[in-house]
């Protein structure tokens, strides 16, 4: 038995295999729209790319067409929380007498066929379509293959997200919460539990002065020590919480990285920022994780996108404003952790979706904000 396809449902299904197998875009899903197909790829040259089958028989519905897409494009932003969003708006039925009209961020062509693509806006930004399009089969045969192409493509896909976001093995979290615990029951100890400014300058805590004088050491013990049980419990939750995540997601090297990186440059800031302050605590190295955890889920953020909106921002500006208000609490080491934690974060890349100029620049930029912060305490 012969399958029949009509031309326009070819044409939807060489594009889409394009698309998908050639330039990385992914099927949107889209409510209560009908004949048409929605694809996305941030890092592409058009974020979305619309296919629409539905006949536009005049300048009236063209108009309409526009602010439909319009209206979706508002709902993709908020969902990937993007700046900007530009769309290319793929036409394939479109009366000869309306003349597609270019809006901001939109690029609207009109396809009769895909044999052979002649439209200039396309070809800027996919050149090699032509050459990639599947023509040689239609029909069942057409459904098959691209069915299969793009079944592949998403099957290889998923295993690279199921590697990434699958529960592993936490081991750097829970080493770090045990050193944690046992610096602050060794400093019970040594203290008679009596945490002083005195006896905790003494035990390693960070503070201007003596970091001028040499005592370099003091930016990593400082990160290890707390003024009191509250103060431990509250930072191992929120490591034990924190650090999970990133060592799930950026992987147990980069975690320490990030964490010693952050740690430094949280205690250079205190101190660049007040001389007078004696600071301990893990809240510094803890703000820089929530710093790459912002920056892994920006590129993730159709999967951590109403995560990173509704829970991990809010979190951090929380956690600063509670500081600004409160009295106590180094403010100056958690902005200096959250900086540093985002800046070495795009230095060490994420997984798939790595850039080499992105890693240099986050390479560049975290250099110069750590000898910014040395020049500061040390030469200025």
């Amino acid at each position: 038995m012969a399958v029949m396809v009509n031309k326009k449902d070819e044409m939807i299904m060489r594009l889409v295999h394009y698309f998908v197998t050639e330039e990385d875009y992914s099927p949107i899903v889209v409510n209560g729209v009908k004949d048409e197909i929605w694809l996305q790829n941030q890092n592409g040259p058009y974020k979305i790319v619309r296919i629409n089958s539905n006949y536009i028989h005049n300048k009236e519905q063209f108009e309409y067409d526009v602010m439909k897409l319009k209206n979706v494009m508002g709902q993709v932003k908020k969902k990937t929380l993007s700046w900007s969003m530009n769309a290319l708006n793929i036409l394939l039925d479109v009366n000869d007498g309306v003349s597609l009209e270019n809006q901001k961020n939109i690029s609207s062509v009109s396809l009769k066929d895909v044999d052979v693509i002649e439209n200039q806006e396309i070809l800027n930004f996919y050149p090699n379509i032509n050459e990639k399009l599947m023509k040689d089969e239609a029909g069942l045969d057409l459904m098959i293959n691209v069915t299969n192409d793009i079944n592949k493509k998403t099957e290889k896909e998923n295993r690279v997200y199921e590697s990434i976001f699958k529960q592993k093995k936490i081991v750097v979290t829970n080493v770090l919460i045990a050193i944690n615990v046992i610096v602050f029951f060794a400093s019970f100890i040594l203290t008679q539990g009596n945490f002083t400014v005195g006896n905790m300058l003494n035990l390693g805590a960070i503070n201007y002065y003596y970091l001028r004088n040499g005592e370099i050491w003091r930016l990593i013990t400082a990160g290890f020590l707390h003024g009191g049980i509250m103060h431990l419990l509250f930072n191992m939750y929120s490591l034990y919480i924190i650090g999970t995540q990133i060592e799930n997601f950026i992987g147990k090297k980069k975690y320490l990285i990030i964490y010693f990186f952050s740690m430094i440059c949280a205690g250079l800031m205190s101190c660049a920022l007040s001389t007078n302050t004696v600071s301990v605590g893990a809240s510094g190295a803890i703000f820089g994780l929530l710093g790459s955890l912002v920056y892994f889920g920006f590129y993730y953020r159709l999967y951590l996108g109403s995560v990173l909106k509704n829970q991990i921002i809010p979190l951090i500006a929380l956690n600063l404003i509670l500081g600004f208000m409160t009295t106590g609490i180094d403010n100056a080491a958690h902005i200096g952790g959250l900086i540093a934690g985002l800046f070495i974060a795009m230095g060490l890349g994420v997984q798939r979706k790595e850039n080499h100029s992105n890693k240099m620049n986050g390479i560049i930029v975290s250099l110069l904000y750590s000898v910014f912060l040395i020049y500061l305490v040390f030469f200025r």
